[in-house]
This record gives structure tokens, sequence and C-alpha cells, in this order.
């Protein structure tokens, strides 16, 4: 069960969790690998690469199979989360609140110097959420974008037709971003981190250390373990690297 604590380290992750993000990091890579030579066909290494993988058809239908994946496991994803909602075993902590607006704004001072305190995340910081909702928004316009050009015949006869070339400008563009944001600020997060370098194993054993989830989330920590949580917006002060908090 996620978000619970026996005292040496805390289950953040179910097994259910953990299984959707093995899914949907296998189903991106594939995208990424199928999509991007097609994008960019004219480079060397891209007709290389789908040379490799059997050609540009077997490319083309390896990117549609990992889309309708993506699809059906978006899918089922928000399905187990209202479903779990509706039966009020747990509430939707990716929603963001004030508090993850004065988060920001706190660490953005701390970075600068101009405080010493560092904020007290509960559950998910707000880069995590930032990161959540960029994830699903690029996954919907992905999938409604990929469906019109998978099946652009019936895409045009229920909307205009300038909606095709659209939505080919819109799916291609959407894919390389996420490329990116996943390269730079997913990658870094996992394992360029100070905090957790070389590799961040929690999404595959769902278990972080307890010492390293009093620095990370104190509020959800403290909840868990029935004692006060710290100080909002953390009174203790910050050291570098590993820092106390209250």
């Amino acid at each position: 069960m996620s978000g619970s604590s026996n005292g040496s380290y805390v289950v953040r992750f179910s097994l259910q969790q953990r299984v959707e993000h093995f899914i949907t990091m296998l189903v991106f890579a594939l995208l990424c690998l199928t999509g991007l030579p097609q994008k960019f066909y004219t480079a060397g290494w891209a007709q290389t690469l789908v040379h490799l993988l059997g050609g540009v058809d077997v490319t083309r239908w390896i990117h549609r199979v990992c889309g309708i994946t993506l699809a059906l496991s978006t899918v089922v994803h928000f399905g187990n989360a209202i479903a779990s909602m509706l039966s009020k075993k747990v509430g939707f902590t990716m929603v963001p609140s004030k508090k993850d607006f004065q988060d920001a704004i706190l660490q953005l001072r701390y970075y600068l110097g101009a405080t010493d305190k560092h904020p007290q995340y509960d559950r998910y910081t707000y880069k995590e959420k930032f990161e959540y909702w960029g994830l699903v928004v690029g996954n919907v316009i992905m999938v409604l974008t990929g469906f019109a050009l998978f099946f652009p015949v019936q895409a045009a006869s229920i909307l205009p037709g300038q909606i095709i070339p659209a939505a080919k400008v819109a799916h291609s563009n959407e894919g390389l971003m996420a490329f990116l944001v996943i390269s730079v600020w997913h990658i870094f997060n996992a394992h360029l981190n100070p905090d957790v370098f070389p590799f961040d194993t929690s999404m595959f054993t769902g278990k972080v250390s307890r010492e390293r989830y009093e620095h990370e989330h104190p509020l959800e920590l403290a909840r868990l373990e029935g004692r006060t949580p710290p100080a909002e917006h953390g009174e203790a002060p910050a050291v570098h690297g590993k820092r106390e908090v209250g």
C-alpha cells in the first residue's frame, strides 16, 4: 500500500502505480524511437534507424500501436483515480493548491539567497505536480492529434479539413517538446539530482528511506506517523545538500 511507513522506509508507490509508470516509460521510449525519425526523415541517422526497425511501414505501425497503448493507459489511469476518489479511499493529491504557489515563491527566494527557509512539502511538490499535468496535457494532445492522423478521412468528415495538417504540426512539435522535457527535466530529477544520484529507485521498488522522506516530504511523513507536522514553510535552517527539517 502506498503512503505508509514502517520506521526505516516509506512505501511511496503502490504496485499498480509502478506498473503504470513502467508501461508509460516503455511506451514513451518506443514512441520517441519511432516518431522522431519520421519527423527528421531527411537526416542520415533517422534513415538508418528506420532501416534497423524494418522500414517505414513497420516503424509507423509500431508507433501507432504504442500510441493506442498510451491512450488506453491514460484512460485506465484516470478511471482508477476517479474510482478511488468516489470511494473516498484517497484524495486527488495532484491537484495544484495555493500552497504550491507559495512553495514555488519560497523556493525561488531560497535559491536567490533571500531567505534561509525551505518549503515543507506534502506528498507531492509543486515541481512534481507541474511535471504530472504537463504529461497529462501532452498525452491528450498527442492522442487526439494522433488519432486524427491515423484516421484522416473520418476526422475530416467530422471536423474541417484543415484539422489534418494542423494535427500533423501539433503532433510533431509536441512530441519533440515531450522528448526534450523528459530528457532534461525528468532525467535530472530521477538520476542527476544530488539527493538521489546516481539513480532514484523508488518508482521501481516503491520504497523511499525514512531519512530521505523526512527531507523531501516532511508534512506527509508526520501525518503517516501521527506526529505534529513541521512548521509551515520550514522554520528550521536549511543546509547545503540534505536540509534539516523541523
